[in-house]
């Protein structure tokens, strides 16, 4: 893992158990003590910690910042409300997607982008080519980023950080913690409550054992980050995503505001915005076996009952919450509805599986207070 680059943390991930392994570029904690069921489990059921500080963190802001966003995401973003967030996509000519993303108003004309580990520099670079010169791109590579989740997060959080308590799914503040400079996210990747905390570096272990030290939570590796998003129907870029995939296809169109879907106005916005009105030729379902057991990968084939081939398995593994296997991937549209018989091909023999709605554990995010 030499080339790999090293989080900020590394030296605290190891004092906490961390085994590493190389994801995104760098060298990454996939898993701690409790092993990645007992770490799963523990978000689901009270606080997990995640360094996700391999993510891209990008400041956007300029005269006419806004609008030339728009050209670049299928989300309307010139109704949004200073600290809100809305989940995007940077599109490509052929409907495409270059990466996903989260996308925050902090003013008028200065957003904050988070991008994945892996697309960073490819989302810069594309960034650069389409924003006029007037817009200015930072990579904010001097901060951490660290995610606090699971349904007791609300209140464990609270007690450092009080502004936690009021704030709700797809908000972000700007405050501070022990005179640190942080910003607060009410997001996440696990499907649950919970946010993600942006700080400097040089306070990024401050933090940590801050977090460490409060009753009931425990630090989670990749191995269940993985997990916990396949149960909930979160996708992964590289997998669930990719070049050749439109939000279409992907079952994203809950992310493409109304306005954008009669006016387009983005890259690949002609492909997508026909796929919205006549259908798109394959979908993105979740995955079940016949038997209840057998775990379905990525990779693996699908075939309609008649041996044909009309698919492939993006995503899968075992879920500890639902207690059994859980899949996502892609099948023709006319063999997308809930119940479809299909036949995976698994290690050379036929299974019988159906399709499913992907969210196989329900998402737990708090959209208002008056739960």
């Amino acid at each position: 893992m030499a080339d790999l680059h090293s989080l900020v943390l590394e030296s605290f991930h190891t004092e906490q158990g961390a085994k590493f392994g190389p994801f995104a570029g760098h060298k990454m904690p996939i898993q701690y003590s409790l092993g990645v069921k007992g770490e799963h489990i523990h978000t689901r059921d009270s606080v997990g910690l995640f360094d996700v500080s391999h993510m891209g963190q990008l400041l956007i802001e300029g005269s006419g910042a806004t609008k030339a966003l728009e050209q670049l995401v299928p989300a309307a973003l010139q109704e949004m409300i200073p600290g809100q967030i809305r989940y995007s996509q940077l599109t490509l000519d052929n409907g495409g997607i270059l990466d996903d993303l989260m996308l925050t108003r902090w003013h008028d004309e200065i957003w904050g982008l988070v991008v994945n580990g892996a697309c960073k520099y490819g989302d810069m670079d594309h960034l650069k080519k389409y924003l006029p010169a007037e817009v200015s791109i930072r990579y904010l590579d001097n901060y951490s980023l660290i995610a606090v989740q699971g349904p007791k997060a609300r209140r464990i959080l609270s007690e450092l950080i009080p502004e936690a308590e009021k704030l709700i799914f797809m908000r972000s503040t700007q405050t501070s913690w022990n005179g640190h400079y942080i910003t607060l996210s009410c997001c996440g990747y696990t499907g649950e409550d919970g946010y993600e905390i942006s700080i400097a570096k040089q306070f990024a272990r401050e933090l940590a054992e801050a977090l460490t030290e409060l009753n009931e939570t425990a630090w989670v590796g990749l191995g269940a980050r993985n997990s916990l998003r396949l149960e909930t129907g979160l996708c992964l870029y590289g997998n669930d995503l990719t070049t050749d995939t439109t939000p279409i296809e992907a079952d994203l169109l809950w992310s493409i505001q109304k306005r954008r879907r009669i006016d387009g106005g983005f890259l690949g916005a002609e492909i997508i915005l026909k796929q919205i009105a006549d259908g798109s030729p394959r979908k993105r379902v979740g995955i079940k076996p016949e038997d209840g057991r057998t775990p379905l990968r990525e990779h693996t084939i699908l075939k309609n009952i008649a041996g044909s081939m009309v698919g492939e398995i993006t995503s899968g593994g075992f879920g500890p919450t639902h207690n059994g296997p859980v899949a996502m991937g892609y099948v023709s549209q006319n063999l997308s509805a809930l119940g479809t018989e299909l036949v995976a091909e698994v290690r050379g023999k036929d299974l019988r599986c159906a399709v499913c709605d992907p969210i196989f554990v329900k998402q737990r995010y708090i959209r208002n207070l008056s739960h």
